[in-house]
């Protein structure tokens, strides 16, 4: 027997003993259960993890499949990944088995998302969120045909819900940025951020994540190496978030001379202190007190990073030029600020116009 009751704490319980991947002899205990169905139930769900047996729960699989990616993904990507399948996946198809979930079950749960409005705002969701979490359940069931011979995949057959890259890109112009500033001002903490974020182009997390010993005044730059994460209170960090977002950005001078009071402020910081020692919801705060005194358009954090590449497509910059500051590649320059681009077919009858001898 290794379900039992927990007299001290007059809850159920259990410990049993399992084979790992290795063959070693393991036990395994879990406490806290309500009933004593709900411990024998989560003892059957573990043994059939171990053998692969995908009469296992959705719930159990899913547990399953983060411990596995666990060591191979981002902080921050398993940080989205658990919050959207904990919130929106296992509440409504958790209790059904792995194999008996079929195509009708994922039509039911897409159109709960379809339908679904928040209670307190009224608002339905995105649609490029809808792709992410129809994204989300896909993937699951990939894994589970991948690795655990799953026979059919109940979302093959389906259409995707949601689209991406919903609605229109918003940024700051220099005038409406200029205007924030101004009004930042009396928060010397929030202005520098901002006054970092806006002049070089750089993420949020990068941002955050950015120490002393990172800059070269005399060379006017920064080296973008890390990105921050606060998870549950403590301080972690990671490589950014592509392969081309290790880079060095070159500064303005003005950016640079600002920084450099910032340090003489600060004189007691060490070099691998955190430059600025605030949390998310300190930026996102900020952005709402001084943009409404500014009277300029409420923008999100990340939009101050597309206000940057706007102000280069502006000055000129190609694709290119702009992909390797902000760590991108081109294309995907090229992809999300198309619209913002001088339109190529009109420049080129212009060029026409100009041989053939016509009006510029």
């Amino acid at each position: 027997m290794s379900v039992y009751k927990d007299e001290k704490r007059k809850t159920w319980m259990v410990k049993l003993k399992y084979k790992d991947w290795q063959g070693n002899a393991k036990w395994r205990t879990k406490r806290g259960f309500a009933t004593k169905r709900e411990a024998q139930q989560w003892e059957t769900d573990f043994l059939a993890t171990r053998q692969k047996d995908l009469t296992m729960t959705l719930s159990a699989f899913v547990d399953l499949y983060l411990e596995e990616l666990r060591p191979r993904l981002k902080v921050s990507t398993m940080r989205t990944k658990e919050a959207n399948l904990f919130r929106w996946v296992v509440p409504y198809l958790g209790k059904k088995n792995m194999c008996d979930i079929d195509s009708a079950d994922i039509v039911k749960w897409q159109n709960m998302l379809l339908q679904y409005k928040d209670p307190k705002t009224g608002k339905v969701f995105s649609k490029n969120y809808l792709r992410n979490l129809n994204a989300q359940l896909h993937a699951l069931f990939r894994y589970a045909q991948k690795h655990y011979k799953l026979k059919e995949h109940p979302m093959e057959v389906l259409d995707n819900i949601g689209s991406k890259n919903e609605g229109k890109m918003d940024f700051w112009t220099l005038e409406e940025y200029t205007a924030f500033s101004e009004e930042c001002m009396e928060d010397p903490l929030a202005y520098y951020c901002f006054e970092t974020l806006y002049w070089s182009g750089i993420r949020e997390g990068e941002m955050l994540a950015l120490q002393p010993k990172d800059f070269d005044f005399d060379a006017k730059n920064v080296s973008i190496t890390k990105t921050y994460h606060c998870i549950k209170g403590k301080d972690v960090y990671t490589s950014p978030k592509t392969k081309a977002g290790n880079r060095v950005v070159d500064l303005p001078e003005k950016l640079c001379n600002e920084l450099q009071d910032y340090l003489r402020q600060n004189y007691e910081m060490a070099p691998t202190d955190r430059m600025f020692p605030v949390q998310k919801d300190f930026l996102y705060g900020r952005m709402k007190k001084f943009a409404e005194k500014a009277g300029v358009k409420r923008i999100r954090i990340h939009d101050l990073r597309h206000s940057h590449v706007s102000l280069l497509i502006h000055l000129g910059f190609n694709a290119l030029e702009i992909g390797e500051r902000i760590g991108h590649e081109s294309a995907a320059i090229t992809y999300h600020y198309a619209h913002l681009f001088p339109d190529p077919e009109r420049r080129l009858a212009k060029s026409l116009d100009q041989m053939m001898g016509g009006d510029a």
